[in-house]
C-alpha cells in the first residue's frame, strides 16, 4: 500500500494550461530538464484528454489490480500450503513475499529512470506472471517461500512505474484519474476471492485434517495456474495488443529531444488532434550556456531529489510542521504494521476459528473470504463522501474509519460461531477501505507542494519498513490465538487517536 500513497500524492498535482516556455527554474538540480519537463507537461495538457490516454488508463489499471491481486493470493493459499508442507512458522511466506514488494519497489521505481519506463512497464507483469505459474509447482515451503519473493518482485514495481508513465502522458485536468484507478485495486481482491472459493472451497485439505498430500490439496496450485494465466494475459494486452509509447520525459532526460517530440505529436495523432509543440520549444532551454545532464547518474540524481534532505528540513521547519509530519509518519507506520498483520492471515485466522467453531470447512473460510472482499468495494465510495462533510472533514472521516476498525476487529475475538466472526470481519473490511481512501485523500494535502514528493517518501518508507515487521510479529504472537488480533487492533485505535491530534484539517482550504 505504500507504494500507492505515492501514486495517489501525485494524482494532486496539476500543470498550468499556459503553453508558453516557462523560465529556467533557478536552484534545481537540473533547471534545463526542469523547464524542458514544464513545456512537455504544456504540451500534453495541448492535446488533452484522448483515446490514447484512455487504453493506457486501462493497462496502468492492471498494474493496480495486480498490486493487490498478489498480496491476496499470498494469503488464500497460506493456510493449504502450511497444511500440506507442515510448515512450522506460516508467516514466513508473508515475510518473503513483503521483502520481494520492497526490494521490487526500490529497483523498479530508480530503475525505469535509468532503462525507461516502457521496458519496465512491461516486465513487471510479465515477472510476476512466469514466477506465479511456477510456483504452482513449488516441491516445499521454501521453494514457495522463493518463488513468492520473486513475484513479489515484479508486483512491487506496478505502482511506482505505471503511476509515473500514466501522469507523463495525462493532462493536468484529469489527473483526478489516477484515484478512480484505485477501484482497479478493490476489485482484483474479488476477482481472487471468487476464484478462490471453488478451487480452494472443495480441492483443498480440511483446516482439522491429520494427513495432507499433494493430491487431496492441489486447490491452491490450480489456483496459482489461474492467477499466473491472469497475469499472462495482462502481460499480452500490455505487450502484444497496445502500443505504449516511451515517456517523453524520459526521452528528454536522456537527450532524446527529437524522440520526445516525436512521441507527443504520435499521442496528438492517436487521439484526433494536433501539436504546437517543436524541437526547438525543448532546445530554447539550452541558449545561453547552460546544458542539460543526460546520463544514467543525472536520472538517478533527479530521483533521488525527493529525498534531498532540505526538502527533509522543510517539513520540520516550525514546531507545527515538524508535530504534522512525524504524526502522519506514525499513523502510516501503524496502519502498515497492523493491516498485514491481519488482513494477510485473514483466511488462516478464520479456518483456524471455524475448527473451533465446528465449522471449519474450507468451502466456509473461502466463501467468507469472497463476502468480505465484496464489503470492501464501496468503502472508497463511503470515504469520499465522509470528507467532505461539514465539521467532520478529513480528519474526522479518518479518525472514525480508523479506530473504528480496530474496534471491530476487537469484537471479532467475541464471535462464538462463523457467521458472527464473518460479520465483524466484513465490518472490519468495509471500515478498512473507508480509512485507505481517506488517508489517500489527506495526506498530500497536509504537506507543502514544494516538499510533497519528499513527505510522500517518507510516509511510503514508514509503511514498508513496519509491513516488513509484521510476519515477523505473527511469528511470535501465535496465528492460533487472539493476540495478532488484538496487536493489530490496538495498533489501528492508536492511529486513529493520534489522527485526532494532528494539526491541521485540510477540506475546503488550498494546499499549503
Amino acid at each position: 500500500m505504500a507504494d500507492k500513497n505515492e501514486a495517489e500524492v501525485a494524482s494532486t498535482h496539476s500543470s498550468g494550461d499556459d503553453i508558453a516556455a516557462p523560465p529556467v527554474l533557478k536552484g534545481a538540480i537540473d533547471p534545463v530538464y526542469e523547464a524542458k519537463a514544464q513545456t512537455l507537461n504544456n504540451a500534453i495538457q495541448e492535446i488533452g484528454m484522448g483515446w490514447y490516454q484512455w487504453q493506457l488508463f486501462i493497462v496502468v489499471g492492471f498494474g493496480w489490480a495486480s498490486d493487490n491481486l498478489w498480496p491476496i493470493v499470498t494469503s488464500l493459499i497460506l493456510q493449504p500450503v502450511s497444511k500440506e508442507f507442515n510448515a512450522t512458522k506460516p508467516p514466513l511466506l508473508s515475510l518473503a513475499q513483503n521483502f520481494g514488494l520492497l526490494f521490487g519497489a526500490m529497483f523498479w521505481g530508480f530503475g525505469c529512470d535509468v532503462f525507461g519506463r516502457r521496458w519496465a512497464f512491461n516486465l513487471t507483469i510479465g515477472i510476476t506472471a512466469v514466477w506465479g505459474l511456477i510456483a504452482a509447482g513449488s516441491p516445499n515451503f521454501a521453494a514457495l517461500g522463493c518463488f513468492a519473493a520473486f513475484w513479489s518482485f515484479g508486483v512491487g514495481g506496478n505502482l511506482p512505474v505505471d503511476s509515473a508513465i500514466f501522469l507523463e502522458f495525462l493532462p493536468g485536468t484529469h489527473q483526478y484519474l489516477l484515484t478512480i484507478l484505485s477501484i482497479f485495486w478493490a476489485f482484483a481482491q474479488l476477482v481472487a476471492t471468487l476464484i478462490a472459493w471453488p478451487l480452494l472451497g472443495y480441492h483443498t485439505c480440511q483446516a482439522d485434517a491429520t494427513s495432507c498430500s499433494k493430491s487431496q490439496n492441489f486447490g491452491w496450485r490450480w489456483f496459482m495456474i489461474c492467477m499466473g494465466i491472469l497475469a499472462m494475459i495482462m502481460f499480452f494486452l500490455r505487450f502484444v495488443v497496445f502500443t505504449i509509447f516511451e515517456s517523453p520525459k524520459y526521452l528528454m532526460g536522456r537527450g532524446r529531444d527529437a524522440d520526445a517530440v516525436r512521441v507527443v505529436h504520435e499521442v496528438a495523432r492517436r487521439n484526433g488532434k494536433s501539436s504546437s509543440l517543436t524541437l526547438s520549444d525543448l532546445q530554447v532551454h539550452e541558449q545561453g550556456g547552460t546544458q542539460q545532464h543526460t546520463d544514467a547518474a543525472a536520472a538517478l540524481s533527479r530521483k533521488l531529489q525527493k529525498l534531498n534532505l532540505t526538502h527533509v528540513r522543510a517539513l520540520f521547519a516550525n514546531p507545527k510542521l515538524a508535530i504534522s509530519t512525524s504524526m502522519i509518519m506514525a499513523i502510516w507506520g501503524f496502519i502498515g504494521l497492523a493491516f498485514p498483520l491481519y488482513n494477510a492471515f485473514l483466511p488462516y485466522i478464520q479456518g483456524q476459528r471455524g475448527v473451533d467453531f465446528g465449522d471449519g470447512s474450507t468451502y466456509i473460510t473461502y466463501r467468507n473470504s469472497l463476502i468480505i472482499a465484496v464489503l470492501g468495494v464501496p468503502g472508497a465510495l463511503i470515504g469520499g463522501i465522509l470528507v467532505e462533510l461539514p465539521r467532520f472533514g478529513r480528519k474526522g472521516a479518518l479518525a472514525t474509519s480508523t479506530a473504528l476498525t480496530g474496534v471491530f476487529l476487537f469484537a471479532s475475538t467475541t464471535a462464538l460461531n462463523s457467521n458472527a466472526l464473518l460479520g465483524w470481519n466484513c465490518a472490519y473490511n468495509l471500515m478498512a477501505n473507508v480509512m485507505y481512501a481517506v488517508l489517500y485523500a489527506y495526506t498530500p494535502e497536509i504537506f507543502p507542494t514544494k516538499d510533497r514528493g519528499t513527505g510522500n517518501a517518507l510516509t511510503a518508507t514508514s509503511n514498508r519498513v513496519f509491513g516488513i515487521m509484521a510476519p515477523i510479529v505473527a511469528i511470535y504472537a501465535n496465528l492460533k490465538t487472539a493476540a495478532p488480533v488484538y496487536v493489530s487492533g490496538a495498533l489501528f485505535i492508536a492511529a486513529g487517536v493520534l489522527t485526532l491530534l494532528l494539526p491541521f484539517e485540510s477540506r475546503g482550504k488550498a494546499s499549503l
